[in-house]
């Protein structure tokens, strides 16, 4: 089944974004595609040694979960872009040969017993260059579970109750928040399915019961905020990135708008012609926009009338993915948007 994430038809059900007039729309049904980037990562895998560090000083730590088939690295990319000036700021973005490997092998290594300050101390000077820094970003797909493993037991990320408690109690009595992006369960199960690292053939294998009607993504911010209660969440939807990139990289970095960095615009290459890119960072230039609000209605004026027509395509290649399958898990992620903005403790950054 081909389904095109450009569409030029108005359905309430498919929660359409107009830019300009009807004959132009993004729906989050189909999303908007990003161009993948190798990145090139380092290879050496960390271990903790030695018995005594000096006790590091208070740090946030921000933890990107994912979700799988929605970031794939590009978050982490456009921060080590700008690794300088975060470091500036007092945040340490490390690359992610750095950590990844290490900090879920400590957190499995202690099964949900907070880390004592010396090996948590361990840990952050293995991946943390800075000793100034008061803030720590990580982010990995993997966090929550491999790929192969999202719909284990019939359950959406049936390990969302352990997983993110077992990262923060890596950190015991400093702040740490959660960040994860969303997609539509009608375009996110099609693509983990097709997912690299997801190593099942049988797709009734993969989903292993899960009851596709009964999918939501509230009951896995529920089951991270019940467990961490003290932790921020903040969440967005994939759908909505390009157009809500630089709110992303600010939240995450914890920075305000004024800070310069680049790659805020990056992302819609995707969807908008190179002309309307140039023309746009032009005017951008000449028209500094007061707020982020502002900032999106340019960009919906210049999608408007340089938007790629029929962005891109997602192949939805899987047994029984009707259209009528995909109209029903598009209404019920919609409906589902309503509970998450309504948890305490949770962020929904919104178009």
């Amino acid at each position: 089944m081909q389904l095109q994430k450009h569409q030029g038809t108005s359905d309430l059900a498919e929660r359409e974004f107009y830019f300009g007039n009807e004959s132009d729309c993004f729906s989050r049904t189909f999303g908007v595609g990003i161009p993948k980037r190798s990145l090139s990562v380092q290879k050496t895998e960390y271990t903790l040694s030695g018995t005594e560090k000096t006790e590091v000083e208070y740090m946030q730590v921000a933890i990107h979960l994912g979700a799988h088939c929605t970031d794939e690295d590009r978050l982490l990319k456009t921060l080590l872009a700008n690794k300088g000036a975060l470091a500036t700021a007092g945040v340490s973005v490390p690359g992610p040969g750095r950590y990844r490997k290490t900090v879920l092998r400590e957190a499995q290594k202690l099964r949900g017993i907070p880390a004592d300050n010396n090996v948590r101390d361990l840990l952050v000077e293995t991946i943390v260059d800075d000793d100034s820094a008061k803030r720590l970003v990580l982010s990995f797909d993997d966090f929550l579970c491999p790929a192969s493993r999202v719909f284990e037991n019939g359950i959406l990320y049936d390990q969302a109750s352990i997983r993110p408690t077992n990262l923060r109690k890596l950190f015991p009595n400093w702040p740490v928040e959660f960040f994860i992006s969303i997609r539509n369960p009608a375009t996110f199960i099609p693509a983990v399915f097709q997912h690299k690292d997801q190593n099942h053939t049988n797709f009734s294998k993969f989903l292993d019961g899960v009851a596709l009607d009964e999918i939501r993504w509230s009951d896995v911010i529920i089951s991270i905020r019940e467990h961490n209660p003290n932790c921020a969440i903040t969440v967005w939807c994939n759908e909505d990135t390009p157009l809500i990139w630089p709110e992303i990289i600010q939240q995450v970095s914890a920075q305000s708008e004024t800070l310069c960095l680049e790659g805020k615009n990056n992302i819609l290459g995707s969807i908008m012609k190179n002309e309307g890119l140039d023309r746009m960072a032009t005017y951008l230039k000449s028209h500094n926009p007061r707020n982020e609000a502002q900032r999106r209605r340019i960009v919906m004026a210049f999608l408007d009338k340089y938007a790629i027509a029929d962005a891109v395509e997602e192949e939805l290649d899987v047994p029984g993915w009707t259209e009528d399958l995909v109209r029903q898990l598009t209404q019920n992620y919609e409906a589902d948007l309503l509970n998450i903005g309504r948890i305490n403790g949770v962020k929904l950054l919104s178009i």
